[in-house]
């Protein structure tokens, strides 16, 4: 299995890869800018050289980065919808230029004006945007951009598997999209994987409705909240509503071995929290 955790990039994107390394990652995510902030510095040629030399002398794969919580490709609000599909396509520039094969997003929040009508905004803005990372001036991209399953809190979209499968029914250039499952997200939303039964229910049903060869990530987190709560809250690998069970199915699921999976458990000042959910983990493999 493919095990890390989202690293900070703290003092400069290079050095996520070694922080990586201590927590005893495979394979990382990032933020490949503030998260908080629509604009920040580009990266130079000598971050991303660094960047790409920390990963190869550690060892550490970079996976994933993530798109900043600000964007909403659903807003009806044309000020913040077009600045979303500015900073998004930003987000796919330091992607492709870091090298990275996926970036992922939360599918959006409608705000009011529909799930009916929030996914086909969805939809006509990974068109766009696919459309100029294609263009010969664009950035020339090959990452694949992952739609990440939510808990559906407020208006946020994607906390059922016919969103996401909606969606790419949509996106014209469907080899370049696929999905991000985090465990914690669809819990809250409904799918129970804490038991055996809920748990192949739920990869049936997501294989059924989007096709489990579109999964590509894993956010490996359990969930402060209980099932169906719609509250997205992250806990510790084992002290949550989730619980052992789900965990140990997946990272003993054979469709899933070279599947990354990243936690995005609490985090302190230093990386024991990381080291310690990754352990437990670790210790739920199955040594045939």
């Amino acid at each position: 299995m493919l095990l890390g955790a989202h690293m900070s990039i703290e003092g400069g994107v290079e050095n996520a890869p070694l922080r990586g390394k201590k927590a005893g990652c495979q394979v990382i995510q990032i933020f490949t800018k503030n998260n908080n902030r629509w604009n920040s510095r580009q990266l130079t040629d000598k971050d991303i050289n660094n960047f790409k030399k920390n990963s190869s002398d550690t060892g550490v794969i970079p996976s994933a980065s993530h798109t900043a919580y600000l964007i909403n490709l659903a807003s009806p609000n044309p000020i913040i919808y077009n600045r979303s599909l500015d900073a998004f396509y930003d987000e796919m520039v330091r992607a492709e230029r870091l090298g990275l094969p996926y970036l992922i997003f939360h599918p959006g929040a409608h705000l009011g004006s529909g799930e009916d009508e929030g996914l086909k905004k969805i939809a006509d803005s990974i068109n766009i945007l696919l459309k100029k990372g294609s263009h010969p001036k664009g950035c020339g991209y090959q990452l694949m951009l992952l739609l990440e399953t939510t808990a559906g809190q407020g208006s946020h979209l994607g906390y059922k598997f016919e969103h996401l499968s909606e969606i790419i029914k949509m996106v014209d250039e469907k080899e370049k999209i696929g999905v991000c499952l985090d465990t914690c997200h669809i819990f809250a939303a409904g799918y129970d994987i804490s038991n055996e039964y809920g748990y192949e229910k739920t990869f049936k049903d997501f294989d059924k409705i989007i096709g489990i060869n579109r999964l590509k990530v894993f956010h490996i987190n359990d969930s402060k909240t209980v099932l169906g709560s719609r509250v997205d809250r992250h806990e510790h690998i084992g002290k949550g509503r989730i619980g052992l069970t789900a965990f140990r199915l997946l990272l003993n699921d054979s469709r899933f071995k070279n599947i990354p999976m990243i936690i995005e458990t609490p985090k302190g000042k230093t990386i024991r929290e990381d080291r310690r959910n990754l352990f437990v983990l670790k210790g739920l493999i199955r040594v045939d």
